[in-house]
């Protein structure tokens, strides 16, 4: 690396460290605090990774490249977009306050060049494996003009290492070859709460060369080096080596006159070293001592310009000293640790930044002119925005599938993406489909029977080849549009959310359907919640749900699913009853995946469906009769917004059932026995708890700022219900789901639902247990309506 190259990195180094120090100190001391809670920041967390840092985006990276930001190091990241021209001041200022510069990187709040969030920590590291993978399928497939190319970078903290989803990623990213993607360690050997166990390095070594990953150790910086070639600097080399991490982390916090007397009482009795030690003040050695590789930009620059000449994947471990250039380097409470006031003016006296001009993007700094000339060349923001976009795929009118007598709707959407399969056009094309080991089970084997396993190399049937029977011809080729995971659900919410922000990063549209069992998505729910706060565009089949399994026992039923899918943020949940309602359901999804258009709600639903997001259906395998109709456009509509009449009530109601999903026959018998007691039974068919409710909200913010007119889709559905009418709800999932159904218009409302574990048994056994049957529903019409029996109610022995 030049002198000049050299020169004007340091001085881009000196100003990140600056910046993201003082924009936490700004936000903890300065900026006006009403509440008085602490603002926070990691000012030490940060300083470790600014060198790394400076050296990535100032020198190694190319625009195609994609970056994860480690968490904590947010405040360096916003300072770089601040002097890349990505971000402003007032951002800046306003760091971790409304509308300010996020915590934690993030696509969706921030308004700079963030590539994937980061928060949760393991997620983003995670994410650059599965955007490799992303990568690789549309290379594969001729598509994208940066195809191949990028590098899929994650920076993180030693700690964060204890994350069990990124060992669950490296064993995915190894049955599928992963290539082009670099993890760099900040190897600072201090958590949260501790300082790291000794010889965790060599585990990370071993592990990552395990998984057939290169290993570059970037231990000793140029200072070191230069030491260790004196006399006396081997023996100094090996104290290093054998040295504590404790011990090295206090000697670094205590400085260089605790350095020399540790120094000297342990290796100084030998001439050669102790003249080693004494050429150099205590200055000299602390800066010595903590010369790690990790914050020598000539060495990082020069790993990471060897590292790009191939496509191997590569694990830097970086050692760093948590808290770099400043008075919290290597003390152990440092993690949330905030300078003080006297200690931020030593700092900026000893940077030349003068007072009110500590924002100034060249305050302080050398050559001003030279440093903007140098970074306009910066290859990495060379080509300006780099977020990308990629037009909407036309999806077909309708889906096409031939409905038998009785279904369920598991099976109808297997046949559905058969259907899908069968099409010789751009939308079958762009649907790519993923699980975890659970494929056949969840109805996807009949697609990948026509469509094909992805590989980037083929990969024969062997049972095929062998001539030996079996319902699944499974060829692994880069014509293959399934991606095989194995049993592990968080890496398929991680393949999905890479799949679903394929039109961002790489400029190319894909259509992601994913599948598992419904009760597991609470095993991946850390993944799916960053899935969506990503923005990432998918599709979730959860299947079977509810009490579908009622053989196999609690542990294989879903109870929560019902509300997770109403209060995930950008995640719109179903649940139909009916193969035909799934038709349409899935048509609209595959459309709502590629919408990109204002927040303003829709005043007919009150839902902002411009915006789009990702879709979660909750289905069954229990198949029910269904019904014989054409689905129209007005039918269509309503099933999209979430509920339907299947039987209007009449103007004297004095009941209704509104159910979703499985439940349907209960339900539908319910109302046939209700009605012959009963004037005007009205029947709710519910599609999506979730859209009705959001619905329902936005109309009541809507009516609260002035506008009188607006009505939901529940609203209009339940306005000319006579208010002494009665509502009981049921679904195979907790009854919370449409409990709030009764506060729409204020009718006496009771919930029917699964609460607690279910027992093992047959779907009628169960149903029995839980009071879902028509009975169950007779009971609970019979207890809102005092006076009023209920013919055909069997009394129950307690």
């Amino acid at each position: 690396m030049n002198d000049e190259r050299t020169a004007a990195l340091v001085e881009l180094e000196r100003k990140v460290r600056w910046l993201s120090t003082w924009m936490i100190h700004h936000a903890n001391h300065i900026r006006s605090n009403d509440d008085g809670l602490k603002v926070g920041g990691h000012q030490a967390s940060s300083a470790s990774l600014s060198t790394i840092m400076t050296a990535l985006y100032f020198a190694a990276l190319r625009p195609e490249d994609r970056i994860a930001v480690k968490p904590h190091a947010s405040p360096v990241f916003h300072a770089i977009q601040y002097l890349f021209g990505n971000q402003t001041r007032d951002r800046l200022e306003n760091f971790r306050g409304y509308k300010g510069a996020q915590s934690y990187p993030s696509r969706t709040k921030d308004a700079d060049d963030v590539d994937f969030s980061t928060g949760s920590v393991g997620l983003g590291v995670a994410q650059t494996l599965f955007s490799s993978l992303t990568q690789d399928y549309l290379t594969a497939k001729g598509w994208g003009e940066d195809a191949g190319k990028g590098k899929m970078v994650a920076l993180l903290g030693d700690a964060e290492m204890d994350e069990g989803n990124i060992f669950e990623a490296l064993l995915e990213g190894w049955k599928h070859d992963v290539r082009n993607t670099w993890w760099v360690v900040d190897y600072n050997r201090q958590s949260l709460d501790a300082v790291v166990r000794e010889g965790l390095w060599e585990r990370f070594e071993a592990i990552f060369r395990n998984f057939g990953w290169e290993v570059v150790i970037l231990k000793y910086g140029s200072l070191q080096q230069q030491a260790f070639r004196e006399p006396g600097g081997e023996e100094l080399k090996r104290w290093i080596d054998e040295c504590p991490n404790q011990l090295y982390s206090a000697l670094t916090f205590q400085g260089g006159a605790a350095w020399r007397k540790r120094l000297m009482d342990e290796i100084g009795d030998q001439g050669p070293v102790s003249r080693l030690i004494e050429r150099r003040s205590d200055g000299e050695l602390a800066a010595l001592m903590s010369n790690l590789a990790g914050h020598d930009l000539p060495a990082l620059v020069d790993a990471f310009e060897t590292a790009r000449k191939h496509d191997r994947p590569v694990c830097f471990i970086a050692y760093t000293v948590k808290g770099y250039g400043l008075p919290l380097a290597g003390h152990k409470d440092n993690h949330a640790g905030l300078m003080t006031p006297g200690q931020l003016e030593t700092l900026r006296t000893s940077l030349s930044i003068r007072p009110g001009h500590e924002w100034d993007p060249f305050e302080g700094v050398k050559d001003p002119q030279a440093l903007q000339h140098f970074l306009k060349q910066v290859p990495f923001n060379a080509k300006g925005p780099r977020r990308k976009s990629a037009p909407a795929v036309a999806i077909p009118d309708t889906l096409e599938v031939e409905i038998a007598g009785s279904m369920s709707t598991q099976q109808g959407f297997g046949l559905l993406m058969h259907g899908i399969s069968k099409r010789k056009d751009a939308f079958a094309d762009r649907v790519v489909t993923t699980s975890p080991d659970v494929t056949v089970s969840t109805n996807l084997g009949a697609w990948v029977n026509r469509r094909g396993l992805f590989a980037r190399e083929e990969m024969a049937d062997i049972f095929k080849a062998e001539r030996i029977p079996s319902t699944f011809t499974w060829n692994f080729a880069p014509s293959g549009q399934h991606m095989e995971l194995g049993i592990a659900e968080m890496n398929l919410f991680l393949m999905l959310s890479a799949l679903g922000l394929s039109h961002s990063l790489f400029g190319e549209r894909l259509l992601p359907v994913g599948t598992l069992y419904d009760p597991f998505i609470e095993r991946g729910l850390d993944a799916l919640n960053y899935a969506c706060y990503q923005d990432a565009r998918f599709i979730i089949a959860g299947t079977p749900s509810g009490v579908t399994l009622a053989p196999e026992g609690g542990a294989h039923q879903s109870i929560a699913t019902p509300l997770i899918g109403m209060a995930q943020d950008g995640l719109a949940s179903f649940e139909p009853a009916f193969v035909d309602e799934l038709a349409t359901i899935m048509r609209f999804a595959f459309d709502y995946l590629q919408r990109d258009g204002e927040e303003e709600p829709d005043e007919t639903s009150w839902l902002r469906d411009a915006v789009g997001g990702s879709v979660y259906l909750r289905m069954s395998t229990r198949s029910i009769e269904q019904p014989r109709r054409s689905i129209d456009e007005r039918l269509a509509e309503d099933i999209v917004n979430g509920a339907y009449w299947l039987r209007k009530p009449g103007p004297n109601a004095e009941m209704i059932i509104a159910y979703a999903g499985a439940v349907a026959p209960e339900a539908i018998e319910a109302v046939g026995l209700l009605a012959e007691a009963r004037r005007d039974v009205g029947l709710l068919a519910v599609t999506s708890a979730d859209r009705l409710n959001a619905g329902w909200n936005a109309a009541q913010r809507a009516r609260e700022e002035g506008l009188v007119h607006a009505r939901s889709h529940v609203e209009r559905l339940l306005g000319d219900v006579p208010s002494h009418c009665g509502i009981v709800t049921v679904l195979d999932g907790h009854p919370a789901t449409l409990a709030w159904l009764g506060s729409v218009c204020g009718h006496r409302t009771r919930s029917l639902g699964v609460e607690h574990f279910g027992q093992t048994g047959t779907i009628a056994d169960l149903y029995r247990h839980y009071g879902l049957d028509a009975q169950g529903i007779l009971r609970a019409a019979a207890a809102l309506t005092p006076g009023k029996p209920v013919r055909h109610l069997r009394q129950i022995a307690v």
